[in-house]
């Protein structure tokens, strides 16, 4: 039960500051886009989070932790930065473009298939989860709970399928959101994803055993049959 208490005030909390800056950068709260693309998340997270809390309790502690950890590298850390800075200042982009500026004229029917998009990637996201219970949030090896390598489902086409799935989440916020010009959020944050591919390579290669011989059989790291 505390764990659930715990999930329902982050998902406040986290939503709360997500509904500030997407009606901040609006300018308004008539903004049909910015209420459903929140009330899509708040329910999605509650639901799946309620199942991970039944199926995985674990994974679910480890999701809520700070993304800022004791025993995270310093790279993460600060890699972490411009991550959270993109997809937060990309959502008020997102926002100013569709309600304040209108600079993108999207038809409903665009911003209703882009929550399709949305809780496609999302189910994925879920997928990866439910395959790998040491899916944490940040760069760590987690000794204490016996991680192993993950070579089954989605990890059976990419190695880092959760920020393949992000990639889509992103996509299908813009769309959501009305923004044809928040889409080049995309692209940037799949350069800055590399990088943090890159540190987590290291930390996995030099910490996890099995792990140099998962990554000879499955070459793509982001974007199969790309990189």
């Amino acid at each position: 039960m505390g764990l659930v208490l715990n999930l329902i005030l982050q998902t406040i909390v986290w939503f709360g500051f997500m509904g500030a800056i997407i009606f901040g950068a609006a300018g308004t709260t008539d903004y049909a886009g910015g209420w459903l693309y929140l009330g899509l998340m708040v329910a999605l997270s509650i639901l799946f989070g309620a199942i991970m809390a039944r199926i995985d309790p674990g994974l679910l502690r480890e999701r809520l932790k700070s993304p800022m950890q004791k025993d995270q590298p310093l790279a993460d850390k600060l890699v972490l930065v411009p991550i959270l800075l993109l997809i937060f200042g990309g959502m008020g982009f997102m926002a100013a473009d569709a309600a304040r500026w209108r600079w993108s004229m999207m038809p409903p029917s665009v911003q209703w298939a882009g929550c399709g998009l949305l809780l496609a990637a999302l189910v994925f996201v879920y997928w990866v989860m439910r395959t790998n219970s040491f899916a944490a949030p940040v760069v760590k090896i987690q000794k204490d709970r016996g991680q192993a390598v993950i070579s089954t489902g989605p990890y059976a086409l990419v190695r880092h399928p959760m920020y393949f799935g992000s990639l889509f989440y992103i996509a299908g916020t813009s769309l959501v959101l009305g923004s044809w010009w928040g889409l080049a959020t995309v692209p940037i944050l799949a350069l800055v994803f590399s990088i943090r591919i890159g540190i987590e390579e290291q930390a996995l290669r030099t910490g996890l055993e099995g792990y140099e011989d998962y990554a000879r059989r499955v070459r793509w790291r982001l974007i199969p049959l790309i990189w």
